[in-house]
């Protein structure tokens, strides 16, 4: 991989030009106390580095006569390596990640002005850390005031993110290879649940049997795991798990796993006690149909909307008919009356993040085009909650419906001919829900 970071790496310094780009790695978080969370790499830095180190700065500066792709990293430290694990320090950060210098963190106010005094702006991304945010606003006011004198210097400061998310959202064949690994490990454990819920057993119990198959497997969970039961799938971002499931209900499981720092995102809804109720089938067939219409223009050259206007429409279409809806179809969808059932976009673009970053438009109208080595997910739902609020002109809900909510998700590689369901070892018809074998 690291020819890969270094084409990266090439890529983002001949964008810049005379700019220089810094990069922060990500900061460690505290748990409680002095206990801290298990570490995990910003994206973009490590997508430039491979580096998977706390406090840590890369600069990219192609403008400067001799170093190019600097690294400020945490120096050898035997005493606190016994603690907290080995650390490559400044020579291993240099001969392994492949910088043409690297040096103490701790001498980055020192060494920084050099890297920027000949640029002509910086590219930062302010929000993740701000104590280091206010450190990047210093060097750049030290910079300003020097322009004048010295006649070069950054005047302007911009988001790296333009520089690097258009990047990220095509994914090169090595990034593919651990995404598909990553959606491989999530379908045996999305099947194994499948086998294991019954009724009787915990929410948290499903979740056990995920997380342990993601971590045998050398993966982790890509975000806290959903698994809801019964009206706890109304809640789109339900994690407590510690629900004893019920015959009769449904059980809604919306879990990924991260490999390699690649990320899968799956959802599946099936009936506990393994067979649909009349008012479960028909809300699911409608959800199973959106998906299915949607994941049809899943296609190169296409607008990234089209797929979720599709899913409304089949949703709108379903609740209509139902009863659940009523009035003029295009008044709905325009007026997004159908939000109480249905308050979500149908997907967004994954890897590096879950919620990966990329743009979903290029100004007001225009729709970013789906090409080859894009992924998202496609995730149509319909939810009614107990507690569920229409608009005053919309019917009343029968309760009947109360309780069901359903949410199918997959993920999806665009390609060059049409696409490819990298989750689709999960099964998702009907049939096959209620088949518990």
């Amino acid at each position: 991989m690291q020819s890969e970071y270094r084409q990266r790496r090439q890529q983002v310094m001949t964008k810049i030009g005379s700019g220089t780009a810094i990069f922060r790695s990500a900061p460690m978080a505290v748990m409680h106390n002095d206990v801290e969370y298990g570490f995990r790499q910003d994206s973009s830095f490590f997508y430039l580095t491979g580096f998977n180190e706390p406090n840590a700065v890369a600069v990219l500066a192609p403008h400067h006569d001799e170093h190019q792709f600097i690294l400020f990293v945490q120096p050898k430290d035997i005493e606190r390596e016994t603690w907290t694990g080995v650390r490559a320090g400044v020579e291993i950060a240099k001969e392994k990640y492949g910088a043409d210098v690297a040096y103490p963190i701790e001498e980055l106010n020192e060494k920084l002005p050099q890297y920027l005094e000949n640029a002509d702006r910086i590219y930062y991304h302010f929000g993740r850390d701000r104590s280091f945010d206010g450190k990047i606003l210093q060097h750049w006011q030290r910079q300003v005031r020097m322009v004048p004198r010295r006649g070069t210097g950054p005047t302007a400061i911009e988001d790296s993110g333009i520089l690097i998310n258009p990047m990220r959202l095509v994914k090169t064949p090595a990034e593919l290879t651990r995404m598909r690994r990553a959606a491989q490990i999530a379908v045996v454990a999305h099947n194994r649940a499948r086998e294991f819920a019954r009724p009787g057993r915990y929410e948290y119990e499903v979740q056990a049997e995920i997380e342990y198959i993601f971590a045998a497997q050398g993966g982790s969970p890509a975000y806290p795991s959903i698994v809801a039961s019964g009206e706890n799938a109304c809640i789109l971002h339900y994690i407590e798990n510690d629900r004893q499931m019920e015959d009769g209900e449904l059980l809604l499981i919306d879990a990924g796993c991260c490999y390699q720092y690649y990320n899968s995102d799956i959802t599946r809804t099936f009936p506990v006690g393994g067979k649909f109720t009349p008012q479960q089938k028909i809300i699911y067939e409608i959800v199973l149909e959106a998906q299915k219409q949607a994941l049809a223009r899943i296609q190169p050259g296409l607008p990234y909307n089209e797929h979720h206007d599709v899913a409304v429409r089949v949703i709108v279409e379903g609740l209509m008919e139902l009863g659940l809806l009523a009035g003029d179809i295009e008044e709905i969808i325009k007026e997004e009356k159908y939000k109480p059932f249905y308050m979500h976009k149908t997907g967004h673009w994954l890897g590096l993040d879950v919620h990966d970053v990329g743009a979903y438009k290029h100004g007001k109208e225009a729709w970013q085009t789906l090409q080859p080595g894009q992924i998202l997910t496609v995730e149509p739902g319909i939810y009614i909650s107990g507690n569920i609020k229409v608009a005053e002109e919309q019917p009343e809900v029968d309760p009947q419906w109360y309780g069901i909510g359903i949410r199918i998700e997959d993920d999806v590689l665009v390609t060059q001919t049409g696409q490819e369901i990298i989750t689709a070892g999960v099964p998702k018809s009907v049939e096959e829900m209620e088949d518990r074998s």
